[in-house]
């Protein structure tokens, strides 16, 4: 199987509805963090905007932000990063009434099968999920060389010591790029590799250890003992699992905090909005996504990436993300929150990093 990337189908600006679209309305903001009134809020798909009589297009969308306009091309701001006098686009219409357009169908799916009835159309536990593995192999191998993938964990990748080892093989044979999770990931992995524990169970025979839920704790503790992640690492002579080799490879990894945390580790981002703008950081040029069993840091992460993205030839190119999860409420849920293009694998997180580990031939 040869890898290709879904081909996108540009609007064709020279349409009637393109030429005589009037330009789009242009509003300052009358306070800082105050969008003006009839603001266009952005979707996850490409969107153009006539100013000047020219169709732009926004290049780093995000849903749920504002189009800004600034120095002859359009930025997207979080409301919260908006200045007084930011010239923001309004209107709430998508094709062209207002010198707006959402291109929708800009990446089509080849499908030859369009009867209006037919079973087991959904994402499910019970659907054949080897043509979705298959198509992932080679869309990693694909990125490796040409993009950028980011991952999103949650902590049960940290449970088992085949999943921590199958991780760490990614991680090495380059396929990690990026790594977002929050501290419950971060901390068990490194009580893992520390102590061969996670919330206190064995992360092989997940026998539960004497006074085993001390580990995580004991585990955060040394390491602000030692200041840093890193520096615990070297003095307690780690040498496995998946904070161990972001770090030896060099893989960037941002945490993000929550209210339930311990500790918690000394990289964790307690405040919300720097852990989004560091997530952000990286999500900006991710070409492939894969949110793997966390449905708070999956809907985060999906919706603040668009479904494409400018490459370094400033060519448009899709953007794939993925949705990991036991529960098919979890993949629904990312999609019902307006990530459309999500696709779903319905499984144990474990087998799956295991399956693309071997899948890789790592």
């Amino acid at each position: 199987m040869t890898f290709k990337l879904t081909p996108y189908d540009a609007p064709d600006f020279s349409e009637a509805k393109f030429t005589e679209a009037p330009d789009a309305v242009l509003k300052p903001c009358p306070f800082d963090k105050v969008a003006p009134e009839h603001y266009h809020a952005m979707s996850i798909s490409p969107e153009y905007f006539k100013i000047n009589g020219q169709w732009l297009l926004a290049e780093e969308s995000r849903m749920d932000c504002v189009p800004v306009y600034e120095n002859g091309k359009v930025y997207i701001r979080e409301f919260r990063n908006l200045k007084k006098d930011d010239l923001v686009i309004c209107g709430r219409t998508e094709n062209c009434e207002e010198g707006i357009y959402v291109h929708f169908n800009g990446f089509k799916e080849e499908n030859s099968f369009n009867d209006q009835f037919a079973f087991r159309q959904n994402k499910t536990r019970e659907t054949a999920f080897s043509v979705d593995y298959d198509n992932l192999y080679e869309l990693l191998k694909h990125e490796k060389e040409h993009g950028k993938i980011v991952w999103v964990l949650g902590p049960v990748v940290s449970f088992d010591q085949d999943c921590k080892d199958a991780f760490s093989k990614l991680v090495a044979g380059g396929y990690v790029n990026a790594l977002l999770a929050g501290n419950a990931l971060a901390t068990h992995d490194l009580e893992g590799s520390y102590l061969h524990t996670a919330l206190g169970q064995d992360i092989y025979s997940q026998r539960s250890m004497p006074n085993g839920h001390y580990n995580h704790l004991d585990t955060i503790n040394r390491v602000k003992y030692y200041g840093s992640i890193a520096k615990f690492i070297e003095e307690e002579h780690i040498d496995n699992g998946i904070i161990y080799s972001c770090e030896k490879y060099g893989v960037p990894y941002v945490l993000g905090g929550s209210i339930r945390d311990d500790g918690p580790l000394p990289p964790v981002f307690g405040d919300v909005y720097e852990a989004q703008e560091k997530m952000r950081e990286q999500i900006r040029s991710a070409t492939t996504v894969i949110s793997v069993a966390t449905m708070l840091h999956s809907i985060a992460v999906g919706n603040m990436t668009p479904s494409f993205r400018i490459d370094k030839y400033g060519r448009i190119r899709q953007v794939y993300f993925y949705c990991v999860d036991i529960s098919e409420f979890t993949a629904n849920k990312l999609s019902d929150r307006g990530s459309l293009t999500s696709r779903a694998i319905i499984t144990n997180a474990q087998d799956f990093i295991v399956n693309v580990a071997k899948g890789l031939g790592l």
